[in-house]
């Protein structure tokens, strides 16, 4: 059992909407903020400070945390490691949203995650056990990602990276929004044409994994015989209803609730269409070539070199639009037309990696990678965004060059 806290006992009243349950013989205060409210981050300083509890959890992974709490964490990002394991489209889109999220504080004049920065912070300075609840943010984006039609990835993409680069002011009636939501949910639904298949990975199955880990972390400390009486759990508004209907339901056990959290933090294997598409594409191409050269020789000569000028240059038209080295837009010029013809490589991938091995990133850049990219500047000027940038850009120009190519080679063989 832990020590008994100090006077007051009982939790002090907040303002946010909260919920108290007993999980287990353990009191849960569910205290909903607003991502976007001073107020808030005041709430849970509050809470913590006048006693009541002798444990924090907070909606939070433990990457997410340790950028919070490091703000050096991205000068020691090495994009390089990420880029030979495939995670650039991944860094890049978290930096789009967190520049979004920064965006959004400095037009309220806020700091972005105040909130958990107060529960990081006041939970160290009294001593109390933190718990990290919330599921990996790469976890959720791929299901987001795998939740999502395959003709709709690419908006969504675009929408997510165009709000980056955005300097209209956020509408009074979407902060409101955001205050009793959540920030992820309500970016990504901006630009889906169907919010459930984004609500789902966002917002149902993280409550689940959300209230499966407080579970969790409940039974640890049973087994370390240091049990906590009252634990604050600090969540956006829009998590705390879902997450309140998942703990008063019955215990599950704790195989299955371990079960549970493994199960949401599986990538969704590809379905059929998306392991088979890519590959159908590049056979329909192909024979496009052989009829193309079967009729007239000639003619496949001229669909070879439609392929290439148009696939290649919109790839490098993209890297060049990320003002990509010289020499990055030429091979990805010349890498485009053949990676496009074999779905395990990307002409983005060949483009950040050409780039990067051109162009390193300073110190300088990482240190300053997350204010860079909240302005469209910083995203070109910096050379670890520019980097990125140029994966985006260079990836995209070749996903339109392929599909514009392709219909011009139907269009020359039945024209």
């Amino acid at each position: 059992m832990t020590a008994t806290p100090p006077e007051p006992t009982a939790p002090i009243p907040v303002e946010g909407p909260r919920r108290t349950l007993d999980v287990d013989g353990v009191r849960l205060t569910l205290l909903g903020t607003a991502h976007v409210s001073r107020r808030s981050a005041e709430e849970v300083a509050e809470a913590i400070d006048g006693g009541g509890f002798d444990a924090v959890a907070i909606e939070l992974d433990p990457a997410r945390h340790a950028a919070l709490a490091d703000r050096e964490s991205f000068a020691r990002l090495d994009l390089w490691q990420a880029w030979k394991a495939g995670k650039l489209g991944m860094v890049a889109v978290s930096l789009a949203l967190g520049a979004f999220q920064q965006r959004l504080a400095d037009q309220l004049g806020i700091e972005p995650g105040a909130e958990m920065r107060q529960a990081i912070e006041r939970s160290g300075a009294h001593g109390l056990p933190l718990w990290l609840v919330d599921r990996d943010l790469g976890v959720t984006l791929r299901r987001v990602v795998a939740n999502v039609p395959w003709w709709q990835r690419a908006t969504l993409l675009a929408g997510v990276l165009g709000s980056v680069v955005s300097r209209q002011p956020i509408e009074e009636a979407e902060i409101e929004r955001l205050k009793e939501g959540d920030v992820l949910a309500s970016t990504f639904a901006e630009f889906a044409e169907d919010e459930r298949r984004v609500y789902e990975p966002l917002i149902t199955e993280r409550d689940r994994f959300m209230a499966a880990r407080l579970r969790q972390e409940i039974a640890r400390a049973r087994r370390r015989g240091a049990v906590p009486e009252s634990v604050l759990v600090v969540v956006g508004a829009g998590h705390l209803a879902g997450i309140a209907r998942e703990l008063e339901a019955a215990d599950p056990g704790e195989a299955a609730t371990a079960e549970e959290v493994l199960r949401l933090q599986r990538t969704p294997p590809a379905g059929v269409a998306k392991r088979v598409l890519p590959w159908l594409l590049v056979v329909l191409i192909v024979t496009g070539f052989a009829i193309g050269f079967g009729r007239e020789q000639e003619l496949g000569w001229r669909l070879l070199l439609e392929w290439t000028v148009i696939n290649g240059g919109l790839a490098g038209l993209g890297a060049a639009l990320a003002l990509g080295h010289p020499l990055t837009v030429l091979a990805t010029m010349v890498a485009a037309p053949f990676t496009s013809l074999n779905p395990m490589v990307g002409a983005g991938f060949v483009a950040a990696g050409v780039e990067l091995s051109l162009r390193r990133p300073r110190v300088g850049d990482l240190a300053n990678l997350r204010q860079a990219v909240t302005s469209p500047r910083g995203w070109w000027s910096n050379r670890a965004a520019r980097a990125l940038l140029v994966f985006v850009l260079a990836t995209t120009g070749s996903v339109v060059g392929t599909y514009l190519a392709g219909f011009r080679i139907i269009e020359r063989l039945i024209g």
